[in-house]
């Protein structure tokens, strides 16, 4: 099936996605950024007649009328693109996280793509990373006893810029949702990179489901070095270094899977599973195809998931840490400045 394929914002973020499009020998019938340097500079490089170039989202739906289009600007218009997207026919839109900037707007991008009949799925990759997909294989085996907490520790890398794709990577490896968050931001806001009118935070939540699964993420914003994650179970820790491409994994020696708990100093059987260090390019072409084909893609659903989590966790702190069910009532109009 030949998918015309259209690109909303080519700035970095936009021009990884271009390598996408092209290692999937998918036809890009537009590009699309309201800075005609950014046009101008993915044109070049990736070969896109002037034509195809617009300043206009709409303009560009109108004209190239794809079959796929990538919403890759910053986040507080993800939600307008998007459902301009569906209203214009696409069968399928893909678009960065975090998903919206409100939880008002998720539940528009679903509700339009629901009744244009459009695919919706959100760049959320790492289900697609191979220290994931090992990860799952090795916490769910019989060795390992199976998971009981991830606990990710790293440099300052933002709650809203990659903390979702932990929330999401969790749900994930334990195919639960998050019931409660509890968090502990940092008290001033993180300068995005995208520019002064953005901000994230740093610091430390806690998610758990109704299982009684935990996650944690510690990062920080006095931590500048390294990102790990570590899985934990009955019998056994896995700890995963996405920059690396490393899994070292310790197991409890057979003989000793039945006894306590309290004995955590047992022999253990160490390995450890070399993979691809992270990188985005693959991962997202693997989240395009999935969406392309019907294959288990990250849908809309779970980016809003990922957002209800972090929301939950802006009110954990601004209510003194307190633990937020994510059943209950959330701010839905409230605007966050999320890049």
């Amino acid at each position: 099936m030949t998918v015309e394929t259209a690109l909303i914002g080519v700035g970095s973020m936009g021009r990884r996605h271009l390598e996408v499009a092209r290692d999937l020998s998918l036809p890009v019938v537009g590009i699309c950024d309201v800075r005609e340097e950014a046009l101008a500079e993915a044109g070049k490089a990736f070969g896109i007649p002037r034509e195809r170039w617009f300043l206009d989202a709409e303009r560009l739906l109108a004209d190239a009328k794809p079959t796929c289009v990538i919403v890759a600007t910053t986040a507080p218009t993800h939600c307008r693109y998007s459902c301009l997207a569906a209203r214009a026919g696409a069968r399928f839109v893909l678009c960065e996280k975090p998903m919206a900037v409100s939880l008002a707007q998720c539940a528009e991008m679903l509700a339009v793509c629901d009744e244009h009949g459009t695919r919706l799925a959100v760049n959320h990759q790492m289900r697609f990373m191979p220290h994931y997909q090992e990860a799952k294989r090795i916490v769910t085996s019989e060795a390992f006893g199976g998971l009981t907490s991830v606990t990710v520790v790293g440099g300052n890398c933002g709650m809203a810029m990659n903390g979702l794709h932990y929330f999401e990577m969790f749900r994930f490896l334990t195919d639960e949702v998050p019931a409660e968050v509890t968090a502990w931001l940092s008290p001033d806001p993180v300068v995005s990179p995208r520019g002064p009118e953005f901000e994230d935070r740093a610091g430390s939540v806690r998610l758990t489901t109704a299982s009684g699964r935990r996650f944690y993420a510690e990062i920080g914003a006095d931590q500048g070095h390294g990102l790990k994650v570590i899985c934990a179970g009955p019998c056994g820790q896995l700890v995963i270094d996405e920059l690396a491409g490393t899994l070292s994994l310790s197991v409890r020696q057979p003989a000793h899977r039945d006894e306590p708990m309290t004995r955590y100093a047992l022999p253990t059987r160490d390995s450890t599973v070399r993979t691809e260090s992270a990188e985005s390019v693959r991962s997202t072409a693997a989240v395009l195809s999935a969406l392309l084909t019907g294959n288990d893609a990250p849908t809309g659903r779970a980016g809003r998931l990922a957002v209800t989590a972090l929301v939950a966790a802006y009110i954990s702190h601004e209510q003194g840490h307190r633990a937020v069910r994510l059943g209950e009532e959330l701010p839905y109009e409230r605007t966050f400045r999320w890049a």
